[in-house]
């Protein structure tokens, strides 16, 4: 693992260093909930939660919007749209949204998909790693990263766990990812937690979830389970499990 800088990662709320051993050892232990209510805590209007509305999406969404409730105050929550996705899965944004009392802000690319297609061409139906990465690149990463930016987030949550893909097994709670800190409140729940919560607070399920679905992505890189292909196997014809959100880039973590 790559140690990134401390002068890397922006400081919080009171423009202290966030020191990242400590702040590991406090979050630990704690609940998804309690962890969430940190990242406030440290970073104040620094702090953010980021959803695709994908499948176990209702879950952090729904601890965002309790702990909103409980500080009466609005946390910014950046939705990445690739403009690809299912329409089951917008109209579920829509349902949670409502259901939530969520205003998101809208992540974007600069690029058209019909612009982008006539430019690059379909880029997922090549077969090539290096055009998916490009396809993520253009898609998903830059538009994230233009919204952390212009929102001026210091640190953002996401529902990322550890069970999903190789990478996020070796994650830690919370880490520096693209020069911010990237806190995972959910990174030790298990399949069957999710469910359960999800049962507890009467959250809907994603239509596709109904049909076989583990996880959802664009609907030109997602399938259901099928028992040979499970989880984020089925995503990207198997070529990826990660679409570079998540990836620290250039710079390493930073713990």
């Amino acid at each position: 693992m790559v140690i990134a800088p401390a002068t890397a990662l922006p400081p919080d709320r009171c423009g202290l260093p966030v020191d990242s051993e400590a702040a590991l050892a406090q979050l630990l232990p704690l609940s998804p909930a309690a962890r969430l209510g940190w990242g406030l805590d440290c970073f104040g209007e620094g702090f953010a939660i980021t959803t695709s509305f994908g499948i176990q999406s209702a879950v952090l969404l729904h601890q965002a919007s309790q702990l909103m409730a409980e500080r009466a105050l609005s946390l910014p929550v950046i939705w990445v749209d690739t403009g690809y996705l299912p329409a089951e899965t917008y109209r579920y944004a829509e349902q949670l949204c409502s259901l939530l009392g969520i205003t998101p802000h809208v992540a974007q690319a600069a690029l058209s998909p019909a612009r982008m297609e006539a430019l690059h061409g379909r880029l997922w139906e090549t077969g090539r790693v290096e055009d998916l990465e490009l396809y993520h690149r253009i898609r998903k990463v830059e538009p994230l990263d233009q919204a952390l930016a212009q929102l001026d987030v210091r640190c953002w949550a996401s529902g990322v766990r550890g069970s999903q893909t190789d990478h996020r097994r070796s994650m830690a709670v919370l880490a520096g990812v693209r020069q911010r800190w990237s806190l995972r409140p959910l990174l030790d729940w298990s399949n069957r937690e999710v469910y359960y919560y999800m049962q507890e607070h009467g959250l809907p399920q994603h239509p596709l979830f109904e049909q076989g679905y583990s996880t959802v992505g664009d609907w030109h890189s997602s399938a259901p389970d099928d028992g040979a292909l499970n989880g984020r196997a089925t995503r990207f014809s198997g070529l990826k499990q990660e679409c570079g959100i998540h990836l620290p880039g250039l710079m390493g973590e930073g713990i």
